[in-house]
């Protein structure tokens, strides 16, 4: 009996072993290079990443490409390997940028300058002078307002090199908004294009440096507003050495991007590090989804069968909740309910109030957080100090409880230690917590609310980060289940590319919205229109994502459509055609879009209304908003057969009148407005507005036909476009267009592809690859496998190291502009169809 005990004990604690094991290799091996690697996704504004290959490559940044960095380090018999992000360089100003000094310079905005301005030896006497930093925004940084009348400035700085050595290292920092042209002494170092950035760095090549002059010399900048605020500040610095490093980097042998969670394996010497970074986005669990936490776990074991002391480091900064490093910031340690934390937000805590684009949440705190354990220390201190104790010690100590400090080099670092003593092959494990209380989320309709995970105020942080660490182990197994469930589904539908395409943009596009309810308890989730204008629940931004949400939770497409409904209903818009959108992220109090978008908007939404009927058998959620559906479809029988010039979600592309594939749009949804009067009883609506689709769908075949394609616009012969919209009638299986249009379309497309995707339509050859993977569900499945292929080459091969870009060129696989949309949830399309099809 003793010896069936013994052996069922053993069983079980190898078999206990084995599911530790578990947690710390992906369910899946991925072979995908991530253009950017998620590792913290909660919402826009808590969301970092590694645009690199490996971790150690350099520091995690926001989506915004500000750094917000999270160091790691591991010391193993008493040497140090950094395994992720970088020591932070020293630079001594030559030019110090606003942050560092105040400086002047001249300039011009109500005038062009003559044609040599940018030249060294140019007489800018009648310039006017003025102090730096220079924009329209009213941040702590700028002192010359740049008025909104002038869409362009031109600045001057001179200044004196007393010495030129050409080993030091010189590099120029600038911050823009918008397209910005830099030069020195007369040559271009820097061309922005239409980008906004704060802090870039740019090291002078050896031919750059040797531009500058003993005595004299200038920078000279031209930046040209292109729309909302502006904002232009530069200077010149030289490396210094710091003082402290963590110079061994440990040895990356892999990374694997899951939809919920990214592993890393290092070697470190005579140890292997297992690292995770998990977001627990389950969709079936709304509470789970908004609470703005993340999991950093790991796992050392030894390679050589000895053992070995082992000692884990983890640091970050102030700079996760602040916009810019100017912002004073206060900072904490303490200890609550048996969990240490450790605390930092802004001083002003200005709630909401910073909205735009390319910003970072400047209210509200960000928390490192651990149990209390043996071997487990938090601490606040030096960005240095820390450091230095660990590289000696492989410990830390407070340096201090409390700090409020202001810029960079006053900033302390948040650090986490865990000494897990004596490891050998079995290897020690633990996690650490990092998560963001933004205490008011957004602004609807002049009232600040809070992240659905709060319940109105009866759950704080601190009860959601101990339910986090309670819930560790079970929330571990559920992500990692339902990573292996997508991936495993997502193959069989569209093969391994495209599971892992699909992996790849999962947190993505959750983490570009934010979760709450209204004052009737209504789930609310809004999108941020990242990097493109930041509009807030864009419609034609929730049109591309919703097949992700169909698929996982229509309940949060609903979500992001209530308001828009509200919005017409309420009387504030009273347009027959939906708003494009509600506001300026946080900011939701109404369209700030400065053109509507009658046609794609109407037909987006009642497609959408149609989407979800389907998908739950039943037409609820329709029958609450009937009225305002029928006015909407009134308005695409009316004018979507031949659209006018009217902007649509392409608009990037030009305007065009005539919009073939608009008018596709206007079809499929008032045959979906037909559905759903079906569904309701509404059965003589049902045949007048189905046949009123048919008849539609029989003349757009006649004017759009080009012989072997079908036209961009009807009144241009020779041009083509992707049919995209098309596919709600294959997904429906409504068969509204005859199988020859698809079969059509898709043999033309397969001679107009290129290395990296099939071109938007005839005028460039840029494309958006939401749309390629719509379109390529028009084909058969070899056509699907083909499609997918070259967007997947696309995002392991690109050059832009962003969270992937839906908009690029399709020859050189550089992106043309966005960022971390919320767009790419279109690539679950095929997913979506496969699931309803099982259905019927």
């Amino acid at each position: 009996m003793r010896l069936l005990f013994l052996l069922l004990l053993s069983a079980l604690t190898a078999l206990r072993a084995s599911a530790a094991d578990d947690l710390f290799k992906p369910v899946r091996s991925v072979d995908l290079r991530a253009p950017s690697v998620p590792l913290i996704t909660s919402d826009p504004y808590f969301s970092i990443w590694s645009p690199y290959d490996k971790l150690t490559d350099g520091n995690t940044e926001h989506w915004t490409a500000d750094e917000h960095p999270i160091m790691g380090a591991i010391r193993v018999d008493g040497k140090t390997y950094r395994f992720m992000g970088k020591d932070r360089q020293v630079y001594e100003a030559i030019l110090p940028m606003t942050d560092d000094e105040a400086w002047e310079g001249c300039f011009l905005m109500d005038r062009a300058p003559e044609e040599n301005w940018y030249e060294l030896d140019y007489n800018d006497g009648h310039w006017n002078i003025g102090k730096a930093a220079f924009g329209t925004s009213e941040n702590k940084r700028i002192k010359t307002k740049w008025s909104k009348e002038n869409s362009d400035i031109w600045v001057r700085r001179e200044f004196v090199m007393d010495s030129l050595d050409e080993d030091v290292p010189l590099l120029l920092k600038y911050s823009h908004d918008d397209v910005t042209e830099i030069y020195l002494n007369g040559n271009l170092l820097v061309s922005t294009g239409n980008t906004w950035r704060n802090d870039v760095w740019k090291e002078l090549s050896v031919a750059e440096k040797q531009m500058l002059r003993k005595g004299k010399n200038v920078i000279a900048v031209h930046c040209h507003n292109t729309v909302h605020g502006a904002y232009l500040d530069f200077g010149l610095y030289r490396k210094g050495d710091s003082v402290c490093r963590f110079d061994n980097e440990a040895h990356q042998k892999s990374v694997d991007v899951l939809p919920t969670q990214t592993y890393y394996t290092f070697e470190c010497g005579p140890v292997e590090l297992d690292l995770a970074f998990t977001a627990p986005l389950l969709m079936d669990d709304l509470d789970l989804i908004s609470t703005p936490i993340n999991y950093i776990s790991y796992r050392v074991r030894s390679l050589d069968k000895k053992q070995h002391d082992v000692q884990v480091y983890f640091e970050t900064s102030p700079l996760l909740a602040v916009h810019e490093v100017s912002q004073p910031v206060k900072s904490e340690a303490f200890a609550k309910n048996g969990m240490d934390y450790l605390r930092a937000g802004t001083v002003d805590q200005a709630y909401t109030a910073r909205k735009g684009d390319i910003v970072r949440i400047d209210w509200g705190h960000v928390y490192l957080a651990s149990a209390k354990g043996i071997g487990k220390k938090t601490a606040l201190g030096t960005y240095y100090g820390l450091k230095r104790s660990f590289l000696d010690e492989g410990t830390i100590s407070p340096e201090f409880y409390s700090l409020e400090s202001t810029g960079q080099q006053t900033m302390p670092v948040m650090a986490y230690t865990d000494n897990l003593g004596k490891v050998d092959v079995d290897g020690k494990s633990g996690f650490l917590m990092l998560g963001y209380d933004d205490v008011y989320a957004l602004e609807y309709f002049y009232k600040r609310r809070q992240a659905y995970w709060k319940h109105d105020g009866r759950v704080d942080i601190f009860t959601a980060f101990e339910r986090a660490h309670a819930d560790y182990a079970s929330r571990m197994e559920r992500c990692r289940a339902f990573d292996l469930e997508l991936m495993n589904e997502a193959e069989k539908a569209g093969g391994k590319e495209y599971a892992e395409l699909l992996a790849l943009v999962y947190r993505q596009t959750i983490a570009a919205h934010k979760l709450f309810t209204d004052d009737d308890g209504n789930v609310l989730f809004f999108s941020k229109e990242n990097n493109s204008n930041g509009c807030v629940n864009t419609v034609d931004i929730t049109y591309p994502s919703a097949p992700l949400f169909l698929v996982y939770n229509p309940e949060l497409l609903k979500g992001m459509m209530r308001s828009i409904f509200y919005y017409s209903e309420s009387g504030r818009w009273k347009k027959p055609y939906p708003t494009h959108d509600l506001g300026t992220y946080p900011i939701a109090n109404g369209v700030v879009y400065g053109g509507d978008m009658p046609i794609e908007e109407a037909g987006n939404m009642v497609i959408l209304t149609t989407a979800i009927s389907l998908r739950e058998n039943n037409a609820a959620f329709a029958a609450q908003h009937w009225q305002t559906l029928t006015t909407w479809t009134n308005y695409l029988a009316e004018y979507g057969l031949d659209p006018e010039n009217q902007v649509c979600t392409d608009d990037f592309a030009g305007h065009w009148a005539h919009n073939v594939n608009l008018s596709v749009k206007a079809i499929v949804a008032i045959a979906g407005y037909a559905e759903m009067a079906r569904m309701l009883g509404y059965d003589s609506v049902a045949d007048e507005f189905g046949q009123k689709a048919r008849d539609m769908a029989t003349e757009w075949e006649k004017m759009a036909f080009d012989g072997d394609h079908y036209r961009l616009a009807f009144d241009k012969p020779g041009t083509w476009s992707q049919k995209y919209n098309m596919v709600w009638d294959k997904v429906f299986g409504w068969n509204l267009f005859p199988a020859k249009v698809a079969e059509t379309e898709m043999k033309f497309y397969h001679g107009k592809m290129n290395a990296y995707g099939l071109p938007l339509d005839s005028r460039e050859t840029y494309s958006k690859n939401d749309w390629i993977m719509w379109t390529a569900c028009l084909g058969t499945q070899d056509d699907f496998l083909k499609f997918v292929h070259t967007v997947y080459k696309y995002a392991d091969e690109t050059s832009s190291r962003v969270p992937l870009s839906d908009w690029y060129d399709t020859k050189s696989a550089n992106m043309m502009s966005f960022k971390a949309r919320s767009v790419v949830g279109g690539f679950y399309m095929k997913l979506l169809m496969e699931r309803l099809n099982l259905k019927k």
